[in-house]
């Protein structure tokens, strides 16, 4: 008779736990947020804060000026991306964030970004500011030592895009096909 009881029990607790309850099933609200505030500086050193890029979507890249591979390949992309869109382009913010606050000071970004679309705005800080950034958008970078007693860093490699009103929408992920990613800056520009 026990037994009987049990498996009755176990049989419910499973139903339960795997059915939709009707409250879940009316809440569909995302409960990861993507973005927030930040206090960084831009390329001239001036202070800039989310509400800057509210009015016009916004595309965000995460690197640092010293990567040797994602970033000059995702920037050379971005670029590239930005020439196939026409006047749509004019229509966004595209922003680089530097991880790497130690070496890229408002002077090394604005010589980095010199080599790609003149619309791509850079942001960087202090280290505190620069992780209060990063957490804000789920960014993950990481110091890293190399061999010859310098370092490098890890770290995310998407492409966020968000609405005008600072809406995360979805990621262009490293290495995405290119009509794909101007499809998508391309619905984002035209929102």
């Amino acid at each position: 008779m026990r037994v009987l009881a049990w498996a009755a029990m176990a049989a419910a607790l499973g139903v339960s736990a795997c059915g939709p309850s009707p409250q879940k099933a009316e809440t569909t609200q995302p409960t990861v947020r993507i973005g927030g505030p930040f206090q960084l500086v831009d390329t001239a050193g001036r202070p800039v804060t989310e509400k800057a890029l509210l009015g016009k979507p916004t595309v965000i890249f995460f690197g640092f000026t010293y990567c040797p591979e994602v970033c000059p390949t995702t920037m050379a992309e971005l670029t590239n991306w930005l020439k196939a869109l026409g006047p749509d382009a004019d229509r966004l913010n595209v922003v680089f964030v530097s991880l790497d606050p130690e070496r890229d000071t408002p002077a090394q970004l604005k010589t980095y970004l010199s080599n790609f679309d003149p619309r791509i705005q850079g942001f960087t800080g202090t280290p505190e500011t620069v992780a209060a950034a990063a957490k804000a958008y789920r960014v993950y970078y990481a110091k890293v030592p190399t061999d010859d007693g310098g370092y490098t860093i890890d770290h995310s490699s998407a492409v966020y895009l968000f609405d005008k009103n600072g809406g995360f929408v979805e990621p262009i992920g490293y290495g995405t096909p290119a009509e794909r990613a101007i499809g998508q800056l391309r619905r984002l520009a035209r929102g």
